[in-house]
């Protein structure tokens, strides 16, 4: 269970005025952990995922970000990681999973793009033939339907697929080349900004429920 030293909760307008106080704190705390060995690591195990208010991920934020926004009292602390910092005044358990207490319109809300780089996103850079999960440089799109057989190029027809699954499927649909697909290629209703790294291979394992893009 976190440790929460709630003399540190303050109202939106006291925020403003402790700010210096809470940034003092903030800049002598150190994130604790019986294994240095792994402390390089430490940057992406100790970040902190953010939530819409209707728990959509929206992008990843520092754990200094993660209790000031706790601190404002703009969000709720719904998942924490297996560490804690610790300053002379106090000790936090560090958020890992955090959601915003009111909705937030995504930036560029909307239909979402059909490009190369959404499909890539939308298929979590995964071929979706073998499930090799690659970096961008190493996958291609693959119409489903081949365009010799009219196969349109759009959400629901093109795929990420590795080079050799690309090259072995050819000129086939899954049926025929016996390559069945492992996910329905949808329209994704949304998708995590750019700046959102989905290809991470060491993503805490609390994110993982929350990290999955809803059809419209």
């Amino acid at each position: 269970m976190a440790f929460i030293n709630h003399s540190y909760r303050f109202s939106s307008r006291d925020f403003l005025l402790k700010m210096p106080k809470i940034a003092a704190i903030l800049g002598e705390m150190q994130v604790e952990t019986q294994e240095p060995q792994k402390l390089a690591s430490q940057s992406s195990t100790s970040r902190s995922l953010l939530l819409n208010a209707s728990y959509e991920p929206m992008k990843v934020v520092s754990w200094q970000k993660a209790l000031i926004l706790w601190f404002q009292d703009k969000v709720e602390i719904i998942e924490y990681h297996n560490l804690h910092v610790r300053s002379v005044r106090a000790s936090f358990q560090l958020p890992s999973v955090i959601k915003l207490k009111a909705y937030v319109r995504p930036r560029g809300y909307g239909a979402v793009r059909f490009c190369r780089e959404n499909v890539y996103i939308r298929d979590n850079f995964t071929c979706q033939y073998c499930g090799d999960r690659l970096p961008a440089k190493l996958l291609t799109l693959d119409h489903v339907v081949p365009v010799s057989k009219q196969g349109p190029k759009s959400w629901t027809n093109v795929v990420a697929a590795c080079r050799d699954c690309n090259q072995r499927k050819g000129n086939r649909t899954p049926l025929t080349a016996n390559m069945p697909l492992l996910t329905e290629p949808v329209i994704p209703s949304w998708l995590p900004s750019p700046d959102f790294d989905m290809r991470s291979n060491h993503l805490p394992k609390s994110w993982l429920q929350y990290l999955q893009f809803k059809a419209g």
